[in-house]
């Protein structure tokens, strides 16, 4: 594999190319005593470290001794010269060359790709993929999930993981549901996540990311290099429809932009003209990948091997066949949400699939998050007959003016308090004009003053 040899070198006019180097020698390969116990965080570790892409190799391997007499042998490759389907040939040929067998010929290499692509994707070709997507992300919204902190300006890849299994029963429910309905199982259960995003957000019109193998031909099947590309999948939601119904509405649009799947991911952000906040990831936040039986490996290897604590998005899911059910792992940006938080989501997730493998035919409103337990063991308060929250607030100020009402950041006001700061900006508005169903806009960060300024208003 001539990818593994190659090395992006920058011109003159900082423009890289490839350079591929001759076979070497010889591999360099260390061995380092390890104790058994810290291997994951070793491996965590040595991903970790970066590449020089311009002096490579873009694959390096240590070879680790265990305590216990075993040994590990640790890979890491780039991303720019491979990907999860890539890491599997890898894994393969080594073992068979482990086996002593010999490998076929390869009939083009990875460069050979490359330049076939970009003859490819130009004119008419081109504008065809660019056309499709520039109609259906026209006006994409941004996903606001509920966070436990406000947004960093940058974003961060600090992240956890949380792994879990859908059960065999639930899972065989899926498979006969999306027989019945003509869909894929990534389709099925991509639409139950779409469910659970909107429930969260409060939004109808989803878009998440799925990545896809990009090897739609024989030649490049057995190939190491980076193939993969990243799809935005937009999901309507609105109307409240039965999940059949979205059923039918994911299948049309997965179809279609399976059909324009050649742009790479990077140009589309390109040629869409998409402004960049360094606080987000283009076009979506929140990543979905789903593996079939076949190519399991990289969902099990979330969810068992050792356990990276770097993130690309606000929120990942990773998803496959595992026997006769499922596993996953969330992956999870820890700068925006909790441990808590996070595991409250993945039984959410869990709920929504047994759900719809049920009752399909259930509307998406009728679908409860909580179960029948959780509702009979939650308390029950009267509502107090008000017109609105600040009434409450107003209220809770003249019988319990002494008690905390806003804590942040080591400051704190009471209830009374808080109704005087409001009352003294309410009047203020009043007097430049601003009435009931007036528009105010607020600008000032999270904190005490906010909080008394969203009451004033409402006053």
């Amino acid at each position: 594999h001539e990818v593994l040899r190659t090395r992006l070198v920058a011109d003159a006019d900082g423009v890289p190319w490839q350079v591929i180097d001759p076979p070497p020698m010889r591999f360099e390969l260390p061995v380092v005593e390890v104790p058994a116990a810290e291997v994951e965080a070793w491996l965590a570790a040595d991903a970790a470290v970066p590449f020089d892409l311009a002096v490579g190799p873009m694959l390096r391997a240590t070879l680790l001794r265990l305590d216990t007499g075993e040994h590990v042998l640790a890979l890491a490759m780039h991303h720019v010269v491979g990907d999860e389907w890539s890491a599997a040939i890898l894994q393969r040929e080594l073992d068979a060359l482990y086996r002593g067998e010999r490998l076929l010929e390869l009939p083009v290499q990875y460069a050979d790709f490359a330049v076939w692509q970009r003859q490819w994707l130009t004119g008419e070709a081109l504008e065809a993929q660019l056309g499709y997507w520039r109609q259906r992300l026209a006006g994409v919204p941004v996903l606001e999930l509920p966070t436990d902190r406000p947004r960093p300006p940058a974003h961060t890849s600090d992240g956890e993981m949380i792994g879990f299994v859908v059960p065999a029963d639930v899972a065989e429910g899926l498979r006969v549901l999306s027989r019945s309905v003509g869909v894929s199982m990534f389709m099925t259960v991509f639409a139950a996540f779409n469910v659970l995003l909107s429930r969260y957000s409060g939004q109808d019109d989803i878009v998440v990311g799925t990545p896809i193998a990009n090897r739609n031909r024989a030649e490049v099947e057995g190939l190491i290099g980076f193939f993969v590309n990243t799809l935005v999948l937009r999901t309507d939601l609105s109307g409240d429809p039965t999940f059949v119904e979205l059923l039918q509405r994911v299948r049309a649009n997965t179809l279609a932009a399976y059909a324009h799947q050649d742009v790479p991911f990077e140009r589309l952000v390109d040629e869409l003209g998409v402004v960049r906040d360094r606080s987000r990831t283009p076009l979506f936040q929140v990543l979905f990948n789903y593996a079939a039986a076949a190519g399991v490996d990289e969902v099990v290897a979330e969810v068992s091997g050792p356990v990276s604590t770097l993130v690309k998005f606000d929120l990942s899911v990773a998803l496959g066949e595992v026997g006769n059910g499922l596993a996953g792992a969330v992956r999870y940006s820890t700068a925006l949400f909790d441990a808590a938080r996070m595991a409250g989501f993945v039984g959410h997730f869990q709920r929504v699939l047994a759900l719809v493998a049920g009752a399909a035919d259930a509307r998406l409103s009728g679908l409860l998050l909580v179960s029948a337990g959780e509702l009979v063991d939650a308390p029950v308060a009267d509502v107090p007959s008000v017109g609105a929250v600040h009434e409450l607030i107003g209220g809770w100020a003249v019988t319990h003016p002494d008690a905390v009402a806003v804590r942040c950041a080591g400051e704190s006001v009471t209830y009374g308090q808080l109704w005087r700061r409001s009352g003294e900006l309410a009047g203020w508005l009043v007097g430049a004009g601003v009435g009931a169903g007036g528009v105010v806009g607020l600008c000032l960060r999270r904190g005490v003053d906010m909080v008394a300024a969203i009451v004033g208003v409402w006053r």
